[in-house]
């Protein structure tokens, strides 16, 4: 890959906005800079944005760290596990990656990944607890959060309005009391997505944490999601299903906003959706009927959210170089910059997101109750092994407790094979 011609001068501010880690690496280029490599994904929409942006920080970064340069190459989220797998395995994968925390466990077994806390052990107290544990394995920190989603409660305002309800229903017990007003309204209350292609991250599993149960044991050898919490979240969805509160186009929704009952305004509230997705019903609805809550509440008040972070690659010939890009996109103005481009949060107490967007408030204060899900190396098989199973009992073939038992041994077949 062709390199810029690197700058002859450098600000001092810039310079002393980076805590420079002593080290050395190879990847020269033959100038004496030693070059990082960063595999960086799509996180800003527009392809054109997200190709200024990263080169931008190409050019902020090596003005800050003089001596080192960074290549960010851009890549697809299109089987993105096969690829970084396959280069993480032929010792030619990239120095820095952008991780997800479901992917953390998987790589840090196959011993793919190096512990990260020296790049922000200045901060580290200056991110939120949960996008930290999110991105940590056995109390080693294995990336570096650099911005945040989070999903919460939507509502169509003229929906509950035209059924009569002014309070939005928070709670399992408020969403059931709603349910038959809302039907003899002729509409339908929560929306849901069951289809195969659909994450349970975004259905089962947020249900399955109000309930306070797990998707696995304690020592992640055995599946726990059929316990008596997972029955009662089951059963909870059933029972809204059958009486109509759940639409019945739940079995091939697939977590789409726009194609869903939700985003044509004939269901009166979901409860996993996103910022986006929020500024799409205020074009659709009129912003006056979005109202955006906190995540249900039931045993627990919990909704699903990750962290995107930055890891370093175990085989890398420049560590200290990549600690100096994790340390230097850690930094208060780059979080905001990545936030307001991208349009996610921020994964650090300290900092706050600019946005224009009428309900982002509400998401950044839904940041505290953001839960990224157990980690575990089978964690994306698993969702394959249930999703048929939460059908089937959707559909009255199995009882909720007959659905999560036929998965739970499924589940736990998978995970012996992992020892």
């Amino acid at each position: 890959m062709t390199r810029r011609p690197k700058r002859a001068t450098t600000p001092l501010a810039l310079v002393a906005a980076v805590s420079l880690l002593a080290g050395c690496g190879s990847g020269d280029d033959g100038s004496g800079a030693k070059d990082v490599t960063v595999w960086m994904y799509p996180v800003i929409a527009d392809p054109k944005a997200n190709s200024a942006y990263w080169a931008q920080v190409e050019k902020d970064f090596e003005a800050a760290t003089p001596g080192t340069t960074v290549t960010i190459e851009e890549q697809p989220w299109e089987n993105r596990d096969e690829k970084l797998a396959t280069a993480f395995g032929s010792g030619k994968g990239p120095d820095v990656v952008l991780l997800n925390p479901d992917q953390v466990p998987q790589y840090v077994a196959n011993g793919a990944l190096r512990p990260v806390d020296p790049a922000v052990a200045s901060v580290k107290q200056e991110f939120l607890p949960n996008a930290l544990t999110a991105l940590s394995h056995d109390g080693k920190l294995f990336a570096v959060p650099i911005y945040h989603t989070v999903t919460s409660t939507l509502y169509n305002k003229r929906l509950l309005e035209r059924a009569g309800i002014t309070k939005p229903p928070a709670t399992w017990d408020e969403i059931k009391a709603a349910a038959p007003k809302l039907k003899r309204a002729g509409m339908a209350t929560l929306d849901y997505s069951a289809s195969n292609e659909a994450t349970l991250n975004l259905n089962f599993y947020p249900l399955l944490w109000q309930a306070g149960g797990k998707v696995f044991s304690k020592d992640g050898r055995k599946a726990a999601f059929n316990g008596p919490e997972g029955v009662a979240a089951l059963t909870f969805l059933t029972d809204l299903y059958e009486e109509g509160a759940v639409p019945k186009s739940a079995l091939t929704n697939t977590n789409i906003f726009a194609d869903h009952p939700l985003g044509k305004q004939q269901v009166a509230m979901g409860f996993t959706n996103t910022l986006a997705d929020a500024e799409l019903a205020a074009t659709t609805w009129g912003p006056g009927n979005v109202v955006v809550g906190k995540p249900l509440s039931n045993v627990k008040q919990v909704g699903f959210g990750v962290p995107g972070g930055l890891g370093v690659n175990a085989r890398s010939d420049n560590v200290a170089g990549a600690e100096k890009f994790l340390a230097f996109m850690a930094q208060p103005e780059q979080i905001q910059s990545l936030g307001k481009a991208s349009g996610f949060l921020s994964p650090r107490t300290d900092v706050t997101v600019p946005s224009d967007a009428p309900h982002a408030k509400e998401f950044q204060e839904a940041l505290p109750f953001a839960y990224p899900g157990e980690p575990s190396p089978v964690a994306r098989q698993l969702m394959s092994l249930i999703a048929p199973e939460i059908q089937a009992a959707l559909t009255g073939r199995k009882s909720p407790k007959e659905a999560l038992d036929a998965a739970a041994g499924q589940a736990d077949d998978l995970l012996a094979r992992q020892r």
